[in-house]
Formats: C-alpha cells, structure tokens, sequence
C-alpha cells in the first residue's frame, strides 16, 4: 500500500513527516533570535574539519560522544591514510583503529566508519548518497549525522542538527518545551525557522552553547543574548 503524502506548510512536502502548528508570535520571536544570534557570530560554521563529502561523514561519525577538538585532532592522518571510500573498504576494522584510538568507542567506530565506507564505495559509486533515505542505510549514521553531511557538504536542508548544545538551548530559550525529546525539538525547530535557516540554525545555537550558554558554568547574566530570551535566567522581556 503506497504511504500517504505528508501535509506540510510552506513548500515542505519532501518532509516525510507531520511539523507541529506554531504560532506566528513564535515564529517572529524566533526570527529575531536567529538575527541576533547570526549578527553575534557571523562566522558560524561546522567545526569538524573535512575536504569532501565522504570526509565529513567519516568525521561526523567520529564525533559521536566526542568532541570537535578530539575528531579533529584524529582525522588528518586517517584522511590521509584512506582518502577514498574504497580504501577503508579495502581494509578491515582493525587497520583503521589506530588512527583513532584517541577517540572514544573507537573499536565500534572504526567498524561504522568501515561499514558505512564500505556501501558508500559498492552501492553509491564512491559518492556519498545525497538524500536522507539513503544516508541513513549507512552503519553508524542516524538523523543527526544525515543532517550534517546534507545541511554541510551539500547544502540540503532535510532537518536540523539537534546535539546537547542545540538541545539545551532550544529548551532554555523557550523555542520548545522543557520535556521535548530530540526528535520534538528538531520538528518544533524545523517548524520555527525557515527551511533555508536549518543548517546555520544548528552552527548558532552551537557557536553560542560552546562560549556563553555551557551547561555548566554559563555566563547568562553577563550576556545581552541570553537576558533577553533565556527562560531559566527569566530575562524574557521580549514577548
């Protein structure tokens, strides 16, 4: 039986599933959000360092219960060990391990990294696939790392990047509710922001977890961003 099309707003009917209804008042304070954050950080972007496609996949792969620093400090040598999809495919697990046994879980890495490599090069052609659908057939990749090799490598936004900084975020300054899942704050996100927002959404709220708004140790008081929209500091004065 074919699947019933998916009724979206705004020209988003390649979205395989249902947005939330959002009020317009939510919709324009998020906007003013996003002006105030991308006026903050202007050179917002992903920190994963990566040349291709195929790269940023390994790194992102990589990054899971990692850090950007940690993935970054790994991955020249990897890259340069394997720079094509078929060369991780035409080892095994084990050769790739030590390129990065720096990083955390790295034995169940490197068989994702080996895997995922591995269909890129047999079933997709040394391409890295360019839709959702077919990322996610990929060992070691879910939605989050599907929306970074889309939103970064290739400039499709299918969703937004929802991490503990995006998560935390999302939820202290009120875009969702204090209770949303991960799969709630990214639909309500995708909701809030214009689809071609999707991607730098997620670098902002990144940029802006890092250095102000940390889970620990935040500077809420001291920064003009956090006063106006953080719920937990109160400083909603622009409803």
């Amino acid at each position: 039986m074919a699947q019933a099309k998916v009724s979206n707003p705004r020209g988003l009917g390649d979205i395989p599933f249902q947005l939330p209804e959002v009020a317009d008042t939510d919709k324009r304070r998020a906007r003013r959000l996003y002006k105030s954050l991308a006026e903050r950080y202007p050179e917002a972007h992903c920190e994963l360092n990566y040349g291709s496609a195929h790269e940023l996949l390994v790194a992102t792969i990589l990054s899971a219960q990692a850090t950007d620093v940690g993935v970054n400090k790994a991955t020249p040598a990897l890259f340069k060990a394997f720079p094509t999809p078929a060369d991780y495919a035409a080892v095994t697990p084990t050769d790739i391990e030590p390129y990065i046994k720096t990083i955390g879980l790295f034995r169940n890495k490197a068989k994702s990294v080996h895997a995922a490599m591995t269909t890129v090069a047999d079933e997709f052609d040394g391409e890295v696939p360019q839709t959702m659908e077919d990322l996610l057939t990929l060992r070691g990749v879910a939605r989050k790392t599907a929306n970074v090799v889309l939103g970064n490598a290739f400039g499709i936004n299918m969703g937004v990047v929802v991490d503990t900084h995006v998560e935390r975020l999302s939820k202290r300054f009120g875009l969702v509710p204090d209770d949303a899942t991960v799969q709630q704050v990214e639909r309500r996100l995708m909701a809030l922001f214009p689809r071609d927002k999707w991607c730098m959404l997620s670098h902002l709220l990144i940029f802006h977890g890092r250095r102000v708004c940390k889970a620990r140790g935040g500077l809420c008081r001291e920064d003009s961003i956090c006063r106006r929209y953080c719920r937990v500091g109160k400083g909603e004065a622009d409803t």
